[in-house]
């Protein structure tokens, strides 16, 4: 561990955060004056996938570096906020909505709730989740269909899973470790290539046509 700040100044984090503050205010850097939300968007999507990578590779040194990478993306987008009219909100306040939420996320922790297992914690954030935002009326509210197909196949089928649709089609031995699933679709996707089929493109059409199972089956509870 590196040596912190003392507790009677500011810490590390603080410096950074003025940092930030001072790239982008006046007679300080130009690029970072002239970044918005939107423009910075591809940055946190490569300072993401960075510090995947860093993570499954088990690089220590890596990983340190890249989750600044992806700190110092939150700090950008909340000074960009804070000096934005219409929004008005900065670190602080970011910091104050997630503490307040992750404290109000774990009533088994902060409160009276009970939960033993991962699943019990699971059930009480979904019902948690149901009453913090009335307005979702799908397990499928809240998706980003813009994430990596495969990741988003995990979701929709957990999300399909709480009203009762099921993947058809013919059924494949799955191997029983991560190494094993890995050959398997690397595999997969190599038989695609060879036969000019594109991988991705072929399971996103199959997540359409799950996400419509799902949308059918909600239909159908709510009108029985």
């Amino acid at each position: 561990m590196t040596e912190d700040a003392t507790t009677d100044g500011p810490t590390r984090l603080d410096e950074l955060v003025e940092v930030v503050h001072v790239l982008r205010a006046p007679g300080g850097c130009p690029w970072d004056a002239d970044q918005t939300h939107e423009s910075l968007v591809r940055y946190l999507v490569e300072e993401t996938h960075e510090l995947i990578e860093a993570i499954e590779t088990g690089d220590r040194d890596a990983m340190l570096e890249e989750l600044g990478d992806v700190l110092y993306q939150v700090l950008f987008h909340a000074d960009i906020a804070a000096a934005t009219p219409g929004e008005g909100f900065d670190v602080q306040d970011v910091a104050a909505h997630m503490t307040a939420k992750m404290v109000g996320r774990h009533p088994h922790v902060f409160g009276d709730a009970h939960a033993e297992t991962a699943s019990d914690v699971e059930a009480v954030w979904d019902d948690l989740k149901a009453r913090e935002k009335p307005a979702r009326t799908s397990v499928l509210d809240g998706i980003p269909m813009g994430m990596p197909s495969l990741a988003l196949a995990d979701k929709l089928l957990g999300r399909a899973e709480k009203v009762g649709v099921t993947a058809a089609g013919p059924a494949v031995e799955s191997p029983d470790d991560e190494e094993g699933l890995g050959a398997l679709l690397l595999q997969l996707a190599a038989s695609a290539r060879e036969r000019g089929l594109d991988p991705e493109r072929a399971l996103r059409g199959a997540l359409r046509g799950l996400r419509d199972d799902i949308v059918t089956a909600e239909a159908s509870t709510a009108g029985a």
